[in-house]
């Protein structure tokens, strides 16, 4: 065998070492449409990944590897329930630097990847893209937001996705959560956490649980101009009243990672007064007390879903079908 070319130099091969690998990680179910057009935003990426690890939990395979100009591992598990445990496994295979997750009904713009890496410093341990598409709320939902969202339940991502457009010219924006369809982290700030996999289907509060279980003080910041399209395919999503979504996810935060003392318990007993507000709200419009019920439904799966997080797991992953 014959080297064309002159070998390397010793700074060639330290400044090539020193570039991260980047792993990109999408947790797929029944979505084949869109799974492709998301693979396809990363083939036009200005910095490709270096690798691209799918689980797929369809019904029938979504994607065949063969010829992608991209590393694929494909991994078909149909038997595993939700993008927690999908993820997991991604996790377990994936062999970059640093782990992109993407949910598989994303648009990327073509410096998405670019802009993910330029953010990172020695000091971040986890990098999200901003997602443009989320429209700000009606003026009833914002005041319910600032009222009665207090404390560890804030969450700081929405009022930075409303204002895309405008923070597109401004730096990073650090938070304390990210967005499980745009997260990225540094592979070293995983290695001993994983998403929880008693949450299954859809995973609520998958995402902000990982981050609240990051090490102390760990830095996540959000860069503006690593942009991207949520389609928020309907395919898997939950169509249930918004308080049974937020009750379920604040309950479990709550058992789980908020209840640190006196400023968690009143935080918690301030929302529940205004899930009680905007249930009685929400009932006097329908006519109906469904509001009510899909409150105590939520808060009820919540606590559920903690006290099995609290235990051994006995979830263990389905058997993997690498392509």
């Amino acid at each position: 065998m014959h080297n064309i070319g002159k070998p390397a130099s010793e700074a060639q091969r330290r400044e090539q070492k020193s570039i991260p690998k980047i792993s990109v990680i999408i947790p797929t179910k029944n979505r084949a449409d869109d799974l492709r057009r998301t693979l396809e935003g990363l083939i036009v990426q200005t910095r490709r990944p270096d690798e691209i690890v799918v689980v797929d939990q369809s019904s029938v395979p979504s994607f065949e590897p063969a010829g992608f100009p991209i590393t694929v591992t494909y991994i078909y598990a149909p038997h595993i329930s939700g993008a927690a445990v999908a993820r997991n496994v991604a996790m377990d295979r994936a062999t970059g630097d640093i782990w992109l997750f993407l949910d598989d009904d994303v648009i990327l713009e073509p410096e998405y990847v670019e802009e993910i890496m330029l953010a990172y410093s020695p000091e971040v341990a986890g990098v999200s893209g901003i997602i443009t598409n989320y429209t700000v709320p009606p003026i009833s939902r914002r005041l319910f937001e600032t009222v009665f969202v207090r404390g560890a339940f804030h969450d700081d991502r929405q009022s930075i996705y409303w204002h895309a457009d405008d923070l597109r010219r401004h730096g990073l924006q650090r938070v304390k959560q990210f967005t499980g369809a745009v997260m990225s982290f540094r592979a070293a700030a995983l290695r001993a956490v994983r998403f929880d996999p008693n949450l299954t289907g859809g995973s609520l509060a998958e995402d902000i649980d990982l981050c609240a279980r990051l090490s102390r003080g760990a830095v996540l910041v959000i860069a503006p101009k690593a942009r991207l399209f949520h389609k928020r395919s309907a395919v898997g999503r939950p169509t249930g009243h918004w308080l049974e979504e937020h009750a379920q996810s604040s309950a479990y935060m709550r058992l789980r990672n908020w209840n640190r003392g006196l400023g968690d318990d009143l935080c918690f007993a301030w929302l529940q007064i205004g899930y009680a507000l905007m249930a009685a709200v929400g009932s006097l419009k329908r006519g109906s007390l469904e509001p009510f019920r899909a409150w105590r439904r939520g808060r009820a799966r919540g606590r559920s879903l903690s006290s099995q997080s609290a235990k051994p797991s006995s979830c263990r992953y389905a058997k993997e079908t690498p392509a």
